[in-house]
């Protein structure tokens, strides 16, 4: 099972750092914005649309890595004053029961709105622009089912930790 955890674990690293990527054209694209409207008085249509693209982008990519380095919010104050395998209880409890159930169901939801925009060419009808919406849509699936993934991947961890191992492989 550890082959799996470091597999998505990779995965998610992956896809953190194409996350990560994307604020360089997303800064690049604002600074063009904010010369071309206010030096040369000749806004774009399409600055708007791709800044809240990106910078969704950005943070769907990212939601996976940022799990997968403890970087979600937790009430660390009462938590990390447990043991090890008292927080692996937790974390087994609330990865099977809440987060889990529904970031899968989300994923699976929001498969289906992407894919029914696709079917559909939906528009974003936001810009002058106005882009087809799939592909940023197809990014808020696979957001959520790298998020979904790699809570998996933390529930194996968990398991491992009450089954009397580390997370990371080694046994007691």
């Amino acid at each position: 099972m550890l082959v799996v955890v470091r597999f998505i674990e990779r995965i998610s690293g992956g896809f953190g750092l194409l996350g990560a990527a994307v604020i360089v054209p997303l800064v690049l694209a604002t600074v063009y914005e904010v010369v071309s409207r206010y030096v040369f008085n000749a806004p774009t249509i399409w600055a708007y649309e791709l800044a809240y693209m990106a910078m969704g982008t950005n943070f769907l990519l990212g939601a996976a890595f940022t799990l997968r380095e403890r970087g979600h919010i937790r009430i660390d104050i009462v938590y990390e004053r447990f043991a090890p395998r008292t927080r692996a209880l937790i974390d087994t409890i609330g990865y099977l029961f809440l987060f889990l159930p529904m970031a899968w169901w989300l994923s699976w939801e929001l498969w289906i709105y992407a894919y029914d925009a696709m079917l559909s060419g939906e528009t974003s009808g936001e810009s002058a622009w106005n882009p087809i919406i799939w592909p940023f849509r197809m990014i808020f699936f696979t957001g959520i089912a790298l998020l979904a993934l790699q809570g998996t991947a933390e529930l194996i961890k968990a398991i491992r930790v009450l089954r009397g191992g580390d997370e990371h492989g080694a046994e007691r």
